[in-house]
């Protein structure tokens, strides 16, 4: 049976910046990392919240994840280089923006890669915090491979997340954000740590038959969202992310959930653009489209749902009692 744990969200962060530095991260990169978690729980995806600490601090211990790194940042031109130097993504991510930001006061355009990163975490987090600043933002990231090329068996891609957003003039930044398969590889983790059945069409087998049982679906392969359509995005994703950076490829990259073997080595890519820089008016121009799309009953922009269940979210949060132990496990180790 499933035990849970009720914190008050500023206890769960303290929590998890004690082990956080109970494994050797600086405090900076503590917190950069910590507040993505508690961001990821905020807006209802679980998957890639608290539960992900973990793994990290495992692989922290046995040295898979450099606990040490300082992210470095090179600026040429319009392109951003970061070397995450096999640390965390999230501060990575956090310095890159920042160079990037500064680019675009220059050239209108930037283009930030992540070389020797680790799991992306919530792939719409950083370009919606492009979009609060007035900007578009496209953001791309490969995985360890889950997800076999079409027509195949083996997985080389990795499910691949694409995120987009756009400011708009009032309210929320219209957000888009997505796995190249039919579901996030972390939603079938989930599954297999709290002993569920996943739905039928999300994964096929090593055999390539379809299957419900999470063990089958993670040595096996996940499904891509749209068939061959998908497989292709999954394949212009490892070609924008590792093949940019130097980094791995999906097939090449070593596992985020366990902490044997090499760091995993993976790459990202963020565009930004300022819309003002190409066009006047780009803001109200969008908003007629986003009307006529709200014009229609049914009809939500992309991103609404998430924003709803971050306005409900409680002072407290409900953590499996497990991640809470073994959260003060690690804290214990400094």
């Amino acid at each position: 049976m499933n035990v849970n744990i009720e914190l008050e969200v500023s206890q769960a962060r303290e929590l998890a910046m004690a082990a956080m530095g109970g494994r050797g991260f600086g405090e900076s990169e503590a917190r950069i990392t910590v507040e993505a978690l508690l961001a990821a729980e905020r807006d209802g995806l679980p998957s890639h919240g608290l539960s992900r600490l973990s793994f990290y601090l495992d692989q922290a211990a046995s040295g898979k994840v450099n606990a040490a790194a300082v992210p470095r940042v090179e600026a040429d031109g319009a392109v951003i280089r970061v070397d995450a130097a096999h640390g965390l993504a999230f501060p990575a991510i956090a310095r890159g923006l920042e160079a990037g930001y500064e680019c675009l006061s220059r050239f209108g355009i930037a283009a930030v890669s992540i070389a020797h990163s680790h799991h992306f975490g919530v792939a719409g987090a950083p370009v919606e915090a492009a979009s609060r600043r007035g900007y578009m933002a496209l953001a791309f990231s490969n995985a360890p491979s889950a997800m076999a090329p079409w027509g195949g068996t083996t997985p080389l891609f990795g499910t691949n997340p694409i995120a987009f957003a756009c400011p708009r003039r009032d309210g929320e930044p219209l957000l888009i954000d997505l796995s190249l398969s039919k579901v996030a590889r972390g939603k079938v983790m989930l599954a297999k740590k709290n002993n569920e059945l996943i739905p039928e069409g999300w994964a096929l087998n090593g055999e390539g038959r379809p299957t419900t049982d999470p063990d089958e679906a993670l040595s096996g392969s996940m499904l891509p969202a749209g068939d061959v359509k998908g497989a292709a995005l999954a394949l212009m994703v490892e070609l924008l992310t590792a093949g940019l950076t130097g980094s791995h490829f999906g097939f090449q990259a070593s596992s985020f959930f366990d902490a044997e073997g090499d760091a995993p080595s993976i790459g990202q890519l963020i565009l930004l653009f300022d819309p003002s820089r190409f066009s006047t008016g780009f803001v109200d121009h969008a908003e007629q489209l986003f009307a006529a799309m709200q014009d229609q009953r049914g009809v939500r922009l992309p991103g609404e749902r998430r924003y709803a269940l971050r306005r409900e979210s409680r002072d407290n949060m409900t953590l499996p009692a497990a991640l809470v132990e073994d959260l003060k496990r690690h804290a214990a180790s400094g």
